[in-house]
């Protein structure tokens, strides 16, 4: 096996890959909404330290930045904040405040933009996971927040999962002291439900759209919130990657989903270490117990001022767009880079947009080895080591999975991450690397 295709092989992770998979997209539509390096550090308000952009750290400690032709994966940094988010966690940084205080009153005020009973800023989607955990085995044991994990032994702990959707965020729910019972058939939840020492289930919410075991899962959303709700079991969603559409932030709650956890650094923008847990009030706010800067299961996820204010800023920006316009120009720069490779020979290419993770257009050059004389290992590779390095989609080279049809022999590019001017760029670097030979 190549460097290149071990490298790529290490990004397939996210939720179906456990790291490299879904999550979600969002988008800045008309102006330059990404901005750049330069203009995204510029200070929009005054500081102490006086107008200047200040250092560039990043050269500072000889790392290289790279274009994102991939999406909003963690191994990538995910998503680049749009100005007014940016400019609100900068403005937090200038003063203190109590930390408990602003928690909860960014909670109450996301929930009611959000349009449900709760709201709680987590470290990211896999702390909103802990949380929602730890809250249902508070809720279902009536114990102490310093009850978890230990104290757990000998009471209700188990999470329902279906088998298809067992993942790495598994260890999210095991931190709190839970287990998992796995179940594959209707009969089987059933049975599992009945058994009563269930405080959760959970239900990955992408996994639909992905190929392999996650795809094979036998029950639906409605039927697995159903039957949670019959048997008094709260249910939780991961929808890390699900936005957007913005309509997926109310649809899942307003479903009665009882816990929804999202990213908030992929489709909304905000800061990458920061999430949302929404749902019912009884439960988010026992989440909010658990949470730092308390000594229960949250402690050491914690959420700095910058980070809450910033995730607050990123549903305000959300809520500003459309439909429409939070897909922005994604089309554009697709076809841009099409045309960049049309008259290749053998090359072809089409844009596919995955249902529910990461919901934006994706780029899909198909080509045939044989014709170009280069391989999909080598084009990677040639992107990534040169300058400025430029990162696929990890599903480049590979099977179809997480709504995209790709195989050995197509390069997936995903454009809803690139800043004005890169579409350009990654458009020539492919062709080049097509038309000169391995």
């Amino acid at each position: 096996m190549s460097g290149s295709t071990q490298s790529q092989e290490s990004f397939l992770s996210r939720r179906g890959f456990f790291g490299w998979a879904t999550s979600l997209a969002g988008a800045l539509g008309m102006a330059p909404l990404v901005m750049s390096a330069k203009a995204v550090s510029s200070p929009t308000t005054s500081s102490p330290a006086g107008s200047s952009d200040g250092e560039d750290y990043y050269a500072k400690l000889g790392v290289p930045t790279i274009i994102n032709a991939a999406g909003t994966y963690t191994t990538l940094t995910a998503a680049c904040m749009p100005p007014e988010v940016l400019a609100a966690v900068q403005k937090s940084a200038l003063h203190p405040v109590r930390l408990h205080e602003l928690q909860q009153k960014a909670g109450e005020y996301v929930a009611r933009r959000l349009k449900c009973e709760g709201a709680v800023v987590t470290s990211g989607a896999s702390g909103a996971i802990s949380l929602a955990t730890a809250a249902c085995l508070q809720y279902a044991n009536n114990i102490n927040v310093l009850d978890m994990p230990q104290g757990i032994e000998g009471k209700k702990n188990q999470v329902i999962v279906q088998q298809a959707h067992r993942y790495g965020y598994d260890r999210a729910m095991y931190l709190c002291g839970a287990r998992v019972t796995e179940v594959v058939t209707l009969d089987d939840y059933k049975r599992a439900c009945d058994a009563g020492n269930a405080v959760m289930t959970n239900f990955f919410n992408a996994a639909e759209d992905e190929d392999g075991i996650a795809g094979s899962a036998q029950i639906g959303r409605e039927e697995w919130l159903r039957v949670a709700h019959e048997y008094k079991i709260p249910c939780h969603l991961d929808a890390a990657a699900d936005m957007p559409p913005i309509s997926n932030l109310w649809k899942y709650t307003g479903m009665g989903f009882d816990l929804v956890a999202f990213s908030g650094g992929k489709g909304m923008r905000g800061p990458q270490n920061a999430g949302l847990l929404l749902g019912r009030k009884v439960l988010t706010d026992l989440a909010h117990a658990n949470n730092n800067p308390g000594d229960g299961i949250g402690r050491g996820m914690k959420v700095a001022k910058e980070q809450i204010v910033g995730m607050v800023a990123a549903v305000d920006w959300v809520l500003s767009h459309t439909e429409e316009s939070m897909q922005g120009d994604y089309q554009k720069r697709a076809d841009l880079i099409a045309r960049a490779v049309k008259g290749i020979p053998s090359v072809r290419t089409e844009t596919v947009v995955p249902r529910i993770a990461n919901h934006v257009p994706h780029l899909l050059i198909r080509f045939d080895p044989a014709v170009t004389g280069v391989t999909t290992d080598q084009i990677v590779e040639k992107l990534r080591t040169g300058t400025p390095s430029i990162e696929l989609n990890p599903n480049t080279g590979q099977k179809p999975n997480q709504g995209i049809p790709a195989d050995a022999n197509t390069l997936v590019v995903g454009v809803w991450m690139l800043q004005p001017g890169e579409d350009a760029i990654v458009g020539n670097r492919i062709r080049a690397a097509l038309t000169k030979r391995g």
